[in-house]
């Protein structure tokens, strides 16, 4: 007899261990999107550079040789409240993950009961000789497990991991987004800066034209006219230079909020000088798959999705559990522990719906929805990704050969108003030819200084299109 039951128990357990490898959910399969060989802008040399191998980890900013972005980035980690709200969301997840997965464990409680009673006298089916009044005293523990026959625990849990995992990229790409934004903030309060260098140059010479017009007029070499456009030159110039300093007020307050500071106490001091622009960073099509934590996130959530799907077909398979209590239980009229006083039990549970209704069937679709949604996301994503990347090339590339043309446009300029002044001093023409001049000189000056700030920026986008430093390993990890 005993022999039969043990093997009986040795057969049930090889049929739980056999089921519990069952998964409902489909063979999951990262959606496929095509990845072109190389990009189609930026030179070949770049094109065959190894994978992110100039790209720095983590600190990607030092590459521009700045140490006041380098200290405004530091303080971005520790203060920016985006950032936190961020963390805490992935706190969040893990913490979810976490309770999704002590499903996978039996639960085992423990409970008692001191109870005095009395009982109607007119209680049905009272039998004779029973009390009015008697003590129940209960002590048992008890343990429940859910034995996971079609996956529907184990889906459960990779559908959280999966999402935490998300949530951590989440978090990458939302630390990448601020430091990008930081930088951008900050090499356009320096473009400011230097934009205030040259209108201050500006003015300083446009005072002495004014001084040196009306002494002419004074003298009756020249007309009223020509003081009048060299006053209007100075005052233009003078309200260049109060919206320059309302932009930067502007800027510098931006930038105060993202390291978590006041505005009203935040400074950053003035510098007439742009970073260098560090070497573009190297990498290949098909990297920028790993290097991306919104792509990572976005295929984090297409698993999560198709572990979903098993999820809900596997509400169409009954739920099996095996529960057993053990503890004592008296009236308190003997020793609580006595032999007697012992109760115990112990068996499986089965429970299966049989008409819902067509709700699982709805739940199932909705799931498989769920999951074209993620993938379309995921395919979406990709592309974006790539887009942004061919972008900033072109940026890089364009703004660069624009640059070189706008440093002949400065230099034509200069020459033109060094012409123009030495005519007007001749007598050879009137104020005017000095003033366009002069204003022409201006804007190409300008026009310089905010193409080599759009490079600037053109680079840090860059540097986040390709992931900056962050790889999908990172995941893994955690």
């Amino acid at each position: 007899m005993r022999t039969h039951r043990l093997t009986r128990t040795a057969l049930a357990t090889a049929l739980v261990i056999a089921m519990s490898g069952c998964s409902l959910a489909p063979t999951y399969k990262v959606p496929t999107v095509e990845v072109p060989a190389s990009w189609h802008e930026g030179d070949t040399s770049w094109h065959r550079a190894a994978p992110a191998d100039n790209l720095q980890r983590g600190a990607w900013w030092n590459s521009f040789g700045d140490a006041t972005l380098d200290k405004l980035e530091g303080q971005l980690e520790s203060g920016n409240l985006t950032l936190a709200i961020a963390a805490s969301r992935y706190d969040q997840a893990l913490a979810f993950q976490a309770q999704v997965h002590s499903a996978t464990l039996p639960d085992v409680g423990v409970s008692g009961s001191a109870d005095n009673s009395r009982q109607s006298d007119n209680r049905p089916l009272r039998g004779n000789g029973q009390p009015n009044e008697y003590d129940a005293n209960d002590l048992h523990m008890g343990a429940g497990y859910e034995l996971d026959f079609w996956g529907k625990v184990r889906n459960e849990v990779a559908q959280a991991t999966a999402e935490a995992q998300a949530s951590g990229a989440d978090l990458a790409t939302a630390r990448l987004s601020l430091q990008a934004r930081l930088a951008d903030l900050y090499f356009q309060l320096r473009d400011l800066d230097v934009q205030a260098d040259i209108l201050a140059q500006t003015l300083k010479g446009y005072d002495q034209a004014l001084t040196t017009t009306r002494n002419r007029v004074h003298e009756g070499i020249d007309s009223g006219l020509a003081e009048a456009r060299a006053r209007t030159q100075l005052a233009d110039a003078r309200a260049q230079a109060d919206e320059n300093d309302a932009q930067r007020a502007l800027t510098e307050h931006a930038i105060a909020v993202l390291v978590g500071q006041s505005p009203s106490s935040f400074r950053v001091p003035a510098e007439a000088e742009t970073p260098s622009l560090p070497p573009v960073p190297s990498s290949v099509p098909s990297s920028i798959l790993q290097r991306r934590p919104d792509i990572a996130a976005a295929e984090r959530r297409t698993f999560a999705a198709n572990a979903g799907i098993g999820v809900t077909r596997a509400a169409f398979f009954p739920d099996f559990s095996l529960t057993a209590l053990a503890g004592f239980q008296n009236t308190g009229t003997n020793p609580f522990f006595a032999y007697g006083n012992r109760l115990w039990a112990v068996g499986p549970a089965l429970s299966l719906s049989l008409f819902d209704g067509g709700l699982r069937r709805a739940r199932e679709r909705a799931a498989r929805d769920e999951f074209d949604q993620a993938s379309s996301q995921y395919k979406l994503t990709v592309l974006n990704a790539f887009q942004e990347v061919e972008d900033n090339l072109a940026l890089l590339d364009r703004l660069g050969r624009e640059g070189a043309n706008e440093q002949e446009a400065v230099a034509a300029a200069a020459e033109s108003q060094r012409i123009a002044q030495n005519r007007y001093d001749e007598g050879v023409v009137n104020y005017l030819e000095v003033v366009t001049a002069q204003s022409a000189f201006l804007q190409a000056k300008r026009s310089a200084a905010t193409i080599d700030t759009r490079r600037l920026q053109a680079s840090v986008n860059l540097v986040r299109a390709l992931g900056g430093g962050w790889d999908a390993s990172e995941l893994a990890q955690r």
